[in-house]
């Protein structure tokens, strides 16, 4: 950053006070998270009252997903103490962790199977999703990766190789739990940082290709991983069997229309429909608060992506370029995963597992977007102080 742009950003900083940190991106996530817990609560008290599990408690979920959230907020209190230089050093190792939590998951005995897949590590108290750090881990990964390789962008072999095995390992390892919707998000976290990097368009190219013919060989290659992927074309060609999650899905979408039938009148919510407080919650809310309040959660995570890239764009201004494309790979993550939820509870995409983040009931997912948050607040905090001139 030259020395008058710098002048500017001290003189603007003089004339009106500024703040410490980005207050509309922190009220932004404190109203997702409160629409959240509002909505998880609603559509889990059915399924608490019922299970044997829960103790036939109907706040079962509700004091879960509390204790998530208050984790989730100290964890991010503790993360934003960290400068993004440290996690610049450290990201590299915070992958290769990465790629053995996701590893343990596949050892019998070790990693824990729920429906069928093979996803998550018990530590007692609650279990572990590895893919969910990885999201974390692979924005820093790929962030510090483009900064290590700028003198080298243009090289196929130094810049292209090291980053597709990578990202084949890790995909090789998600499709194995199987986790397509993870691997399809951390795709899209490599390909937009790397692209956000200024990677030569080759090299891009070539990652844009490869990528998605190796995840096209491993889906022909499952018959499950077909089935998930074309299921969604027409499910009430079969709904009472394949397409039974998503045509009740969309019966709740329609019951919904523009206002709703009411906070806690849900009827699809009472056994119809599978998974309705985690991979559905949308559906619930569309049927609840109709489409005015999918229309709310829509413009809250738009408004979120656009903050992020507000904080990139102002890190890039102050010559931060690793600090700016973490700021811009949590977008891209937070916006992509929430695009693929909302597209799979509208029927426009297969389904793949993902959870809505922020509101959909889940441990590791609620922790892990809170520690993303506060990353993403420390470099706007850190971009604030150098505009004052203050050291960080």
């Amino acid at each position: 950053m030259n020395l008058a742009s710098m002048s500017m950003f001290q003189r603007n900083a003089t004339r009106q006070p500024m703040a410490d940190y980005d207050t509309v991106l922190g009220w932004i996530v404190v109203a997702l998270l409160a629409l959240g817990l509002v909505m998880v609560y609603s559509a889990s008290i059915a399924t608490a009252e019922a299970g044997k599990f829960t103790g036939f408690q109907p706040g079962y979920y509700l004091l879960r997903h509390t204790m998530f959230i208050v984790v989730g907020l100290f964890a991010g209190i503790a993360v934003f103490q960290i400068p993004l230089q440290t996690w610049q050093k450290i990201s590299p190792y915070l992958f290769v962790l990465g790629v053995v939590l996701l590893m343990l998951v596949l050892i019998p005995g070790v990693g824990k199977s729920v429906n069928g897949s093979r996803r998550w590590l018990s530590l007692f108290v609650f279990n572990l999703q590895p893919s969910e750090l990885m999201k974390l881990f692979a924005v820093l990964y790929a962030a510090d990766y483009a900064v290590r390789k700028g003198a080298v962008k243009n090289s196929l072999i130094k810049a292209f190789m090291p980053m597709f095995v990578v990202m084949s390992l890790v995909g090789t390892l998600l499709l194995l739990e199987p986790d397509m919707g993870a691997f399809v998000v951390i795709c899209a976290i490599a390909l937009g940082t790397l692209w956000l990097g200024g990677f030569n368009l080759k090299v891009f190219g070539l990652l844009v290709v490869a990528l998605p013919a190796a995840f096209y060989v491993l889906i022909v290659s499952s018959p499950y991983r077909m089935h998930r992927v074309t299921s969604f074309m027409d499910p009430w060609a079969d709904p009472y069997g394949k397409g039974y999650q998503l045509s009740h899905a969309l019966i709740a979408f329609g019951r919904g229309e523009w206002l709703g039938v009411g906070l806690g009148a849900s009827v699809e919510k009472l056994f119809y429909l599978p998974e309705a407080h985690t991979d559905f919650l949308l559906a619930v809310i569309a049927e609840e608060l109709g489409f005015v309040g999918v229309s709310i959660v829509i413009l809250l995570f738009g408004w979120l992506i656009v903050r992020a890239f507000a904080i990139g764009r102002q890190s890039v201004m102050l010559d931060r370029q690793y600090a700016a494309l973490v700021a811009q790979g949590i977008a891209i993550w937070l916006g992509v995963q929430a695009m693929i939820n909302i597209g799979v509870n509208m029927g426009v995409l297969p389904t793949k597992g993902l959870t809505l983040p922020f509101l959909s009931y889940g441990g590791s997912g609620i922790v892990v977007n809170c520690i993303a948050i506060a990353m993403l607040l420390r470099v706007d905090w850190e971009n604030r102080r150098m505009m004052r001139g203050v050291s960080i």
